[in-house]
């Protein structure tokens, strides 16, 4: 009954500008533009490869290919109503659209927070049981991984998101934050949500935590297994691919845990602005450049496809 009140009751949500709060707004908004730019292209141009090329088609790929899809909703849902909202000056989002954004976002948040350990246990079998590695990353098991991904991270967000949405709000429902997100909602809230706000640190940390571990273990047994090979080669290969995985890891990772998991009181509202960009809009770009753009088949991939 709330949530229909709510939603039929009022009036829009109000975001916040985030370029508008720097000295150099139209600078800030170039460098999105070029970042969102180079997100599209880069994880759309991956998505393609790997469809198109049958060299491609094993788990590896199959899960890197999930990622840069997931790359392509998370950018998509934020940052052209961002620019939208620049250029129009118009920063009002309908109750409708922020459920859907929230929805969005805490499906996308917590599928990627799974498939990066989904794709380091990967890396782990390739590299330390080559051997039984047709066995374990069968395909059956790696489309069994991807739904466990998504239903896994939709179900959690459904719980959330209706929950959040039957809250009521406060009269002038602006949300200090540029896109919808739980915790700038509960913000706005006009009622006492400290006993919700510890189911949402609950699954922060059931999200982030195990995955984190399972990350830090594979990277950490495939640094041993190449130590133990006595190759120079093969441990600057092995370094040089999980240092760049883990930069975009800790970013990832680093960024949700401030925001999901250390207390509000360690940090500001400005502070969570800028914690959400590294995951909202940095990673959608990175990702790309560390995990496929690098990569020597994705490259033989992309210049056979420019030769046709």
């Amino acid at each position: 009954m709330t949530w229909q009140i709510n939603q039929t009751a009022g009036s829009d949500f109000i975001l916040l500008d985030l370029f508008h709060g720097t000295t150099v707004p139209w600078v800030l908004f170039t460098l999105t533009m070029l970042d969102l730019l180079v997100a599209l292209f880069g994880n759309t141009i991956i998505i393609i490869l790997i469809w198109a090329d049958p060299l491609l088609h094993n788990p590896m790929y199959f899960l890197l290919s999930q990622l840069s899809l997931m790359d392509l909703l998370y950018i998509s849902t934020f940052v052209p109503k961002m620019a939208l909202d620049f250029l129009s000056g118009d920063h009002h989002i309908s109750f409708t659209g922020c459920s859907i954004q929230m929805l969005l976002f805490t499906t996308l948040i917590g599928s990627e927070c799974l498939l990066l350990a989904f794709m380091a246990y990967d890396r782990y079998v390739a590299i330390c049981h080559p051997l039984r590695y047709p066995i374990l990353m069968r395909p059956r098991v790696c489309v069994a991984l991807v739904v466990v991904t998504w239903v896994s991270a939709l179900l959690n967000a459904l719980i959330h998101v209706v929950y959040t949405l039957t809250l009521p709000y406060c009269a002038s429902r602006e949300i200090h934050h540029f896109f919808c997100e739980i915790p700038a909602l509960l913000k706005v809230a006009c009622a006492d949500t400290s006993q919700y706000e510890k189911g949402v640190f609950v699954s922060g940390v059931i999200f982030l935590l195990p995955p984190i571990s399972a990350i830090l273990g594979s990277y950490g047994s495939i640094l041993s297994s190449v130590l133990g090979m006595r190759s120079s080669q093969a441990l600057r290969k092995a370094l040089a691919t999980c240092s760049s995985h883990i930069i975009v890891v800790s970013l990832f990772y680093g960024a949700a845990i401030i925001k999901y998991i250390v207390p509000k009181s360690y940090h500001s509202p400005a502070q969570d602005e800028v914690v959400s960009v590294f995951y909202t809009i940095m990673t959608p770009m990175l990702n790309p450049l560390i995990y496929s753009l690098r990569n020597k088949d994705v490259s033989r991939a992309f210049r056979k496809v420019l030769r046709r």
